[in-house]
């Protein structure tokens, strides 16, 4: 049965590319990790690796063993760092995954809540562009919890945190959010603007892409970003519209967000591949009360005339 060295040095020869600077890494000798890599390759019955005059390649069997590998690899990490917790031990880490939109409108919040009753305890965030990409990287073991919607048929444990709405952000004089029209739009209405997109790899491109067919067109584009903050800018300085989940609206925005119509929302949970350990179940229960999916600020503007931001006076001069 292979170890979990061995495993760990099938990892790094291919993240570092070669056994060389594999050893380097560990702090090995060459001798040692090549003789503990032919061992595991004895164990499995064929070659993991090709070796190429300039790095190395992985076989059929090496593809299909390194996902496994990672995972083994990061589940005894936290194994230690679980015991270490049931010990009493406040140290270590807690590894989060989390979509790009969810981690810079919900997280910070959140973990600035969490932090406060676990000082010692590190925080390794992973970001992902789409929710699929962050579910493969959960099922290899990349994280403690994941934080998104939940993927179909995830067969770990999941705590549902609540429904989080998206909304149109424009420019603050755009006719669309003149203050004697309703707080709301039809997609429908803005079929000949062109949009403030997202990168064709990032999952709010899907989300817009998929709410602009329902409403019957495509849209046109007049720039793509890679994150919702920037579309955010950009739609506020006249580029055109976009579509945005509502705690990614930072407060004292200077432009105009409306809600579509008919809503557009999204279900968001925290996920994990196996029973969470206190620390972890700690981070769910904090996900659950402090998250802010509709933040108060943008529920203020969207109850009263004040869609719009108010412009200041003009100075003297």
């Amino acid at each position: 049965m292979a170890t979990l060295r061995q495993l760990e040095y099938l990892v790094a020869i291919v993240d570092e590319g070669s056994f060389t600077r594999a050893a380097e890494s560990l702090n090995v000798t060459q001798p040692g990790l090549s003789h503990q890599f032919q061992a595991l390759e004895r164990e499995v019955g064929g070659p993991l690796l090709e070796r190429l005059p300039r790095g190395v390649r992985l076989t059929p069997a090496g593809r299909s063993m390194l996902p496994h590998a990672r995972a083994a690899l990061a589940e005894a990490g936290r194994a230690t760092v679980s015991a270490r917790r049931a010990a009493g031990v406040s140290t270590g880490e807690l590894h989060l995954a989390a979509l790009y939109s969810v981690s810079s409108g919900v997280l910070p919040t959140v973990l600035g809540q969490w932090r406060r009753r676990h000082p010692g305890v590190r925080i390794r965030l992973f970001e992902h562009r789409r929710g699929d990409e962050m579910a493969q990287a959960m099922a290899a073991g990349q994280a403690d919890v994941a934080v998104g919607p939940l993927p179909d048929d995830w067969e770990g444990t999941a705590r549902h945190i609540g429904t989080e709405e998206f909304l149109v952000v424009t420019h603050v004089d755009d006719p669309v959010a003149s203050a004697d029209r309703a707080p709301d739009v039809r997609l429908a209405d803005l079929a000949e603007r062109e949009w403030v997109h997202f990168t064709p790899d990032s999952g709010l491109s899907d989300i817009l892409d998929r709410a602009c067919a329902t409403a019957g067109f495509r849209p046109r584009i007049a720039v793509r970003t890679e994150q919702a903050a920037s579309a955010i800018e950009y739609a506020a300085a006249g580029l055109g519209p976009t579509l945005v989940p509502a705690n990614t609206i930072p407060p004292h925005f200077g432009g105009a967000f409306l809600r579509p119509d008919p809503p557009l929302l999204r279900q968001l949970t925290g996920y994990t591949r196996t029973s969470p350990d206190p620390v972890t179940s700690s981070f769910l229960e904090a996900l659950g009360d402090h998250a802010p999916l509709m933040p108060a600020h943008v529920a203020r503007r969207l109850r009263g005339t004040g869609r719009r931001a108010r412009r200041p006076p003009r100075s003297a001069e």
